[in-house]
């Protein structure tokens, strides 16, 4: 393995995921290597895969589960953080945090990003899971995605990326990654931006604490017009909210607030919150979000699915 004979790229073995986490949960990966440089990271990777060794990339830790025994293999993380503007359109590199996006598209009086305001995780996880909140999606502001194949970097149009309610074609070609995306945005007056961006991060940062160990929501929401009729009958109209039916409702008809396993807990003021208490488990993490899909299809006949990924 040549991963430490790349420029640019840094390599640790043994390194704990946990780290790497917003829950703060994860063992070691054999290998571990990061880099801002997309020539270094296309290297790494081929290298990887050459090599028939297990190979994940992750972002910024915020949406993922990683197992309590680590990763055998090879974590590869692309941290560039480059923000440009010019006419209207801003270029995000995937490694920079969306919060540091949203940030700098309101100081350039850019508007169509600001209800994004405290979501945790990187602008290619962003795109990649078609982040979203208020009714508003990032695929609405993207114009191209820039990224690599496995052979060569490539862009795509908006149209190309297949964009759906917190999906996309990354989503579901893991094997593709992420490297920039270009964002067409509208003139605003930044100061009402700012103060509409604050209030949200108000309300998010008072859900979701910064120092809580969480991933936000576990859950996806559901969507009204796919729910099966048994269930649907059973939503009072007032719970729909532009199309979605909040997980959150359904996981408090079967009394998840305030459920445990070990240090992991369900949130007492919300049921589609959990987080780590301090010392908690993938395990537990696992069982827990076991048994509250399992309350939920015994309940309604419907699955919840999880917004998290898994590693390991």
């Amino acid at each position: 393995m040549r991963l430490a004979e790349i420029p640019d790229l840094t390599v640790l073995t043994q390194a704990p995921l946990s780290r790497y986490t917003r829950f703060g949960i994860g063992g070691p990966a054999d290998v571990y290597a990061e880099t801002a440089s997309a020539e270094a990271f296309v290297a790494a990777l081929a290298e990887a895969r050459s090599s028939g060794v297990p190979t994940v990339v992750i972002g910024g830790g915020t949406n993922l589960i990683v197992s309590d025994s680590g990763f055998r293999g090879i974590v590869l993380r692309f941290r560039s953080e480059r923000l440009l503007a010019a006419n209207g359109r801003v270029c995000a590199d995937a490694g920079a945090s969306l919060q540091d996006l949203v940030d700098f598209s309101i100081a350039r009086g850019l508007a169509g990003l600001e209800t994004l305001s405290g979501i945790p995780g990187s602008v290619g996880a962003a795109v990649y899971g078609n982040a979203g909140a208020y009714g508003h999606s990032i695929s609405e502001r993207v114009v191209a995605v820039r990224f690599y194949d496995g052979r060569e970097v490539r862009v795509f149009r908006n149209e190309e990326c297949e964009f759906r309610y917190r999906e996309s074609v990354f989503k579901r070609r893991k094997d593709w990654i992420v490297f920039s995306t270009e964002l067409l945005l509208e003139s605003g007056d930044a100061a009402a931006l700012r103060r509409a961006a604050d209030d949200i991060l108000k309300v998010r940062n008072e859900k979701f604490p910064v120092t809580m160990k969480c991933a936000g929501s576990i859950f996806k929401n559901l969507l009204a017009a796919e729910l099966p009729a048994p269930a649907a009958a059973q939503v009072p109209a007032k719970v729909a909210r532009e199309g979605k039916i909040p997980a959150a409702w359904f996981l408090d008809q079967v009394g998840a607030k305030g459920m445990r396993q070990g240090d992991i807990h369900v949130a007492a003021y919300h049921a589609n919150l959990i987080y780590n208490a301090g010392a908690g488990t993938a395990a537990d993490l696992c069982a827990l979000i076991g048994e509250l899909k399992a309350r939920v299809r015994a309940r309604f006949g419907i699955e919840l699915e999880e917004e998290v990924q898994y590693v390991g």
